[in-house]
């Protein structure tokens, strides 16, 4: 008995594709804006297909998790490529971050509703961080290349700030006064007009260099 050739193992067929895009997007919408209505039934319901459907795309509430959640991460870091062409360096960055708390709302949603552990899969956590702080990287030393961020804050630094700012509050709204607190972030990492660019150096021979300068003048 011979193997089957590899040109004739069964690809997915479209609609069966078509059908997992819209699951996703449903799931996206449904638990980004949680309550009590967020549930796999309304999931299935919003993508316009059965719940058996749902559940042969995704066997387990954690595999939706994981789905859903790699798909926005990986969005959001397209969007990074996407926005980095932009007028403004500064609207760019502010831009991605404020998209970012669509995710963490969704994530937020999703763990509630599904009734998942709060821990997940460290290897998931390990892959969004990464790619998001690449992603957030890319604007921010376009940002401080145009003289408009002060440069002695990094990707992981920025990123940090905004998860601490999205779970420091889950009241309901929650989003719109993490959006205002972004807006007054970004606005403080803004270089002053005047202000000494080298002095905001993160290298220690920048601060070096800054504190000759100062003592020369005494």
């Amino acid at each position: 008995m011979t193997d089957q050739p590899a040109e004739t193992i069964r690809k997915p067929r479209a609609d069966a594709v078509r059908n997992r895009e819209r699951v996703l997007e449903a799931a996206k919408a449904v638990f980004s804006a949680g309550g009590s209505d967020a549930s796999l039934e309304a999931v299935a319901k919003r993508a316009g297909v059965g719940i058996g459907t749902l559940y042969r795309h995704f066997p387990t509430r954690e595999a939706l998790f994981e789905a859903v959640y790699r798909r926005e991460v990986d969005q959001l870091s397209e969007l990074a490529e996407q926005l980095k062409d932009t007028a403004s360096p500064v609207d760019a960055l502010r831009s991605w971050l404020r998209s970012n708390v669509e995710l963490v709302a969704t994530k937020k949603g999703m763990i509630a509703a599904l009734a998942l552990a709060v821990q997940a899969p460290s290897e998931l956590y390990a892959y969004s961080f990464d790619r998001l702080t690449k992603a957030v990287g890319t604007l921010l030393r376009r940002a401080v290349a145009a003289g408009e961020i002060r440069a002695d804050i990094s990707a992981e630094d920025v990123l940090r700030a905004l998860i601490g700012m999205c779970h420091m509050h889950d009241q309901p709204g929650w989003q719109s006064t993490v959006l205002r607190l972004l807006d007054v972030f970004v606005d403080g990492l803004r270089v002053q007009p005047g202000a000494d660019r080298k002095a905001t150096s993160p290298t220690p021979k920048g601060r070096a260099k800054s504190a000759i300068k100062r003592n020369a003048k005494r």
